[in-house]
């Protein structure tokens, strides 16, 4: 099989398998899903960033003396299916911004192979629809025991906690002044206030239209 320098070589109508997706060399990054091909932004923006690294410091300070680990982008975790194409065993493959993993077995040398225990998505223009119905579907089915779903635009978190019919139930949206509580992972909680920038745009026009400048 022929290695892919250039995603311009694949066909995105095709249905492609684990094995093809460790021949793509690249420099795009993309996912998975069921075996369709999905493009990742270029790079998260500035603020996608710092609300990352913002999640991550809570998230460390509180396991680091915890058995379950935590994992940021890019970060491989696949969700092996029986399903086949012809020949091709299909799998899915994504890249969550941040992963809580506690059972270790589930860690190799590519990655994570199984469902993490909670799973961060960070929205942005270009993820947001995936975020918010396939990959939202792909976690429940999966067995994702919790999915965060961070807005940078709204300031709000909403935490998705599956049920004993494994299907997630939502919780309330979470915003400046609340506190976000693990039902997962005991003991943890995430200060909202710590975790979005505070960002103050300058107005289109600091004068108003009568307004003399000096």
């Amino acid at each position: 099989m022929n290695l892919i320098t250039d995603i311009n070589q694949l066909d995105t109508d095709k249905v492609y398998s684990y094995a093809d997706y460790l021949l793509w060399r690249f420099s795009e990054r993309v996912e998975l899903i069921k075996g369709k091909i999905f493009r990742m932004s270029p790079s998260p923006s500035e603020v996608h960033q710092r609300i990352s690294f913002n999640i991550l410091k809570q998230l460390a300070d509180y396991l680091n003396n915890n058995p379950c680990s935590v994992y940021h982008a890019p970060f491989d975790v696949r969700f092996p299916n029986k399903q086949k194409e012809g020949d091709k065993e299909i799998y899915t493959v994504v890249q969550p911004d941040i992963v809580i993993i506690c059972d270790h077995n589930k860690i190799d040398e590519k990655g994570c192979v199984g469902a993490p225990d909670v799973v961060f998505e960070i929205l942005s223009k270009s993820s947001s629809n995936r975020d918010l119905h396939e990959k939202y579907e792909l976690y429940e089915s999966s067995g994702v025991l919790e999915y965060w779903i961070v807005s940078p635009v709204a300031n709000t978190i909403q935490i998705n906690v599956l049920d004993d019919e494994g299907k997630y139930m939502p919780g309330k949206l979470l915003t400046s002044g609340d506190t976000a509580k693990s039902r997962v992972i005991n003991g943890l909680v995430i200060n909202i206030d710590n975790i979005f920038p505070n960002i103050v745009e300058e107005p289109m026009e600091p004068y108003g239209p009568n307004v003399r400048r000096l």
